[in-house]
């Protein structure tokens, strides 16, 4: 399936590792023009000569996506040195504190900003140009956490808060032709990631949970994340907006973690 995203200009957050750089990989192989942003240069240094050396090319921006001002800025930056922008990936993410009793109102406030703050910040300084493109697409990049939670609430509440932003920017969002969806990968295994390490560390614990857990016998692949986002940004999926597309595997719990009181 020809998914026509040949010359589509593209912007992914925490596009330097991890299901950011599978995606960023995924669409440069469709043709897209990438853009990918980090705050670690070496990190981005590292993922700009990897793709290079797999013949594809990907733009690289420093930016921190806790500066709401700057990850703005790299946004329309990115837009105007490519002549606009289509597609925008809000793929960074993270947590800080564990449950509600060991964590912080600092810890919940770094989480949610992290999370949804950052999408929303960057969703909103793509709108002109993804107006102008008439066919714009954004997707938010969540997890199983935010919709079968038994991760540290923090993190599971901005996930949920993640898969609701996009029926309500794609409802909102309808008259300037942008779509909006929301796509929750569940335990992705790959080298660097942490299920990898966690197989490393205890092999027969990774096992057992993999057994106890995912019907498949298996934790899903970067590249089935990736397809799966590909297909949603491509003016193939034009009738799916406000979605949330689950990539787990049916998995049953998101973490091998105990479950914080």
């Amino acid at each position: 399936m020809d998914l026509q995203l040949t010359g589509k200009r593209a912007f992914v957050t925490g596009g330097s590792r991890g299901i950011g750089l599978a995606i960023a990989r995924g669409l440069a192989r469709e043709g897209a023009v990438v853009s990918i942003g980090a705050r670690n240069p070496d990190g981005l240094a590292a993922a700009v000569d990897g793709l290079g050396q797999e013949g594809l090319t990907v733009h690289p921006y420093v930016v921190d996506v806790l500066d709401q001002a700057g990850l703005a800025a790299v946004v329309a930056r990115s837009a105007e040195e490519r002549g606009g922008l289509d597609l925008v990936v809000t793929n960074a993410g993270g947590s800080r504190g564990g449950g509600l009793q060991t964590s912080t109102p600092d810890d919940w406030a770094h989480t949610l900003d992290i999370n949804v703050v950052h999408a929303a910040t960057a969703i909103r300084a793509a709108i002109p140009w993804l107006e102008r493109s008439g066919q714009g697409a954004a997707l938010v990049i969540g997890s199983i956490s935010g919709w079968k939670p038994r991760a540290s609430s923090s993190y599971a509440v901005a996930k949920a808060a993640e898969i609701h932003l996009a029926p309500t920017l794609a409802v909102e969002l309808a008259r300037e032709r942008i779509r909006v969806n929301t796509l929750s990968p569940g335990a992705v295994l790959f080298e660097g990631g942490r299920w990898a390490a966690t197989r490393a560390k205890d092999p027969d614990g990774h096992d057992r949970f993999v057994a106890d857990n995912l019907p498949g016998g298996r934790l899903v692949t970067l590249e089935e994340v990736a397809d799966t986002a590909c297909f949603l940004l491509s003016p193939r999926a034009s009738g799916i907006n406000g979605a949330h597309i689950a990539v787990d595997g049916a998995q049953d719990r998101p973490t091998d973690r105990p479950v914080y009181p």
